[in-house]
């Protein structure tokens, strides 16, 4: 691992995981050795009330490169992803769900595309979730784009490759992980979008509810609508003070 040109930091929200989560990193080591990156990976502990915490501090103990933070109280995976984003060092950071329902070896999927497009994205084949998850997501999914236009098929796939700078000058509040698309285009940067398998749910029970997965998005993309809306832009003409500031000439 070591001796690769850059690093990239994959963050993993922990919540109530404790059956899983000796799994993980075990699931990482192929993707880990073919990385064009030197892969660094933090578990994010959202508060869990089970095991999940003692299970991570093993997993910690046998892993020189995984590290992790431990919220004192649940906070949402929002939080969790941005507490990862601000926590971590490296030009890249990326995510992936605690559950394993996506592949990590598709992560060298999206690296093809890093660092030419500032978000890589991906869209989850034959979903093998709840027929009502399932029609909810579609829903939500194509409300969103039908109101952003971010061109994403879906937005909620839980592997994503950002630019760490980008993903921290992005607007937080809960339920931004299902935006980041739409708020990297607001920022005049470029997202690709690319088919990655999914599997069922082997450990751990499913977070997802109407509300949190279909009824709250619907209102968060009015507000983010409203954002991209709101924003405005400049462009200095002339300046005297190029000698200290020579970025403001670009």
């Amino acid at each position: 691992m070591k001796g690769k040109a850059k690093e990239l930091t994959i963050i993993i929200p922990v919540f109530n995981e404790e059956e899983g989560i000796s799994r993980i990193i075990p699931a990482f080591e192929s993707y880990v050795a073919l990385s064009k990156f030197e892969v660094n990976i933090l578990l994010v502990n959202d508060g869990s009330t089970d095991n999940s915490l003692t299970e991570i501090k093993k997993v910690k103990a046998f892993y020189e490169h995984v590290a992790f933070i431990s919220f004192a109280k649940n906070a949402g995976l929002s939080a969790a992803i941005r507490a990862g984003f601000e926590a971590a060092s490296t030009e890249w950071v990326g995510y992936i769900d605690a559950d394993l329902q996506t592949d990590p070896n598709d992560f060298l999927k999206l690296e093809e595309f890093v660092p030419e497009y500032d978000l890589v994205t991906g869209r989850r084949e034959g979903r093998k979730d709840s027929m009502v998850k399932k029609i909810s997501s579609t829903i939500a999914n194509w409300f969103r784009d039908s109101m952003l236009h971010d061109g994403v098929h879906d937005s909620g796939c839980p592997l994503k490759i950002l630019n760490r700078e980008m993903a921290l000058n992005m607007p937080f509040f809960k339920g931004v992980h299902r935006f980041f698309p739409a708020l990297t285009l607001v920022q005049g940067k470029k997202i690709m979008e690319i088919p990655v398998s999914h599997f069922p749910r082997i450990t751990g029970k499913s977070k997802f509810n109407v509300w949190n997965r279909l009824l709250s998005p619907l209102q968060d993309t009015i507000a983010v609508r409203w954002l991209g809306k709101r924003q405005s832009g400049y462009t200095i003409a002339e300046n005297s003070i190029l000698k200290k500031h020579p970025e403001l000439n670009e």
